[in-house]
């Protein structure tokens, strides 16, 4: 196949790497920085550049970037996309991008899907991206009722093949629900947590804890605040349950209610046993 990837930052610069680790495929790389473009070539990361002039090669075009440049670019490059392609976006929100992909798709000819790899890093960019990024993670493919069968199996002997250990298939909403308390909500705990004054003293008084809570605070702040906001109507909810539970244990400490305390610290650890894998 000729695989197009738009975006080569962590996420796409490591798929592209994984795609020319473990496969034969030709990657095509294309991304708003010259230096980043270049240093993909050079590093054997990309074979070629991915331009108007040969997106209509591709089988498959991968869209690592932002919700908001994901669509603009399938926006403007619907036209060139071959009706044998596959269009993917690897967004952190789904409902919002693919409500605006499908029908694009539709209206072009081409397919579609959402998707969504479950690995990443605190740092970004081509220079942090890896080949063994995606070695054992989830990649997550969003479905309807008129999701073509033969598409996804095609798709997950393609992810298999570059690393991934398994495919989650589930709709937008089910996606963005979820990820609002495993993904999001930790993001804004750990940076919420990190503002105690107490943070800046934790040298000499920290181990895995400390760095566990406040590995996620070290975000891009603008593609957070993004992501949150189009999430804002499941991310809310868990916040303000985050809260109520949070107020909980500070009213057992404030009135020296032990009882109600070891209880509380219980039914945590009860609900943590019967959640399996976290």
């Amino acid at each position: 196949m000729i695989i197009g990837i738009v975006g080569l930052g962590l996420i796409g610069g490591s798929m592209a790497k994984s795609i020319k680790k473990r496969t034969e495929h030709t990657v095509l790389g294309a991304d708003i920085s010259g230096e980043t473009l270049t240093l993909a070539l050079m590093s054997g990361g990309i074979d070629a550049e991915l331009t108007t002039d040969n997106i209509r090669d591709c089988d498959l075009i991968l869209l690592a970037v932002g919700p908001d440049a994901a669509i603009e670019w399938a926006k403007n490059n619907a036209d060139l996309i071959s009706s044998d392609a596959v269009l993917i976006d690897l967004c952190g929100v789904k409902r919002a991008v693919c409500d605006a992909l499908r029908p694009l798709a539709e209206k072009h000819s081409f397919g579609y899907i959402g998707g969504h790899p479950m690995a990443g890093k605190e740092v970004g960019g081509y220079v942090n991206s890896s080949d063994e990024l995606f070695r054992g993670a989830y990649m997550i493919l969003t479905t309807d009722e008129n999701t073509d069968i033969v598409l996804l199996e095609k798709l997950q002997r393609f992810f298999i093949s570059v690393g991934f250990k398994k495919l989650t298939f589930t709709t937008p909403e089910e996606h963005d629900r979820i990820m609002s308390y495993t993904s999001q909500l930790a993001h804004i705990t750990s940076s919420a947590y990190v503002k105690s004054p107490t943070a800046q003293e934790h040298l000499g008084f920290s181990a895995g804890s400390f760095r566990d809570m406040t590995r996620v605070a070290r975000l891009d702040p603008a593609m957070w605040t993004r992501l949150f906001s189009l999430n804002r109507d499941y991310l809310l909810p868990e916040i303000k349950t985050l809260i109520a539970n949070l107020t909980a244990y500070a009213d057992a400490l404030e009135s020296g209610d032990d009882a109600e305390l070891r209880r509380l610290l219980e039914d945590g650890l009860n609900k943590k046993l019967t959640a399996g894998g976290i």
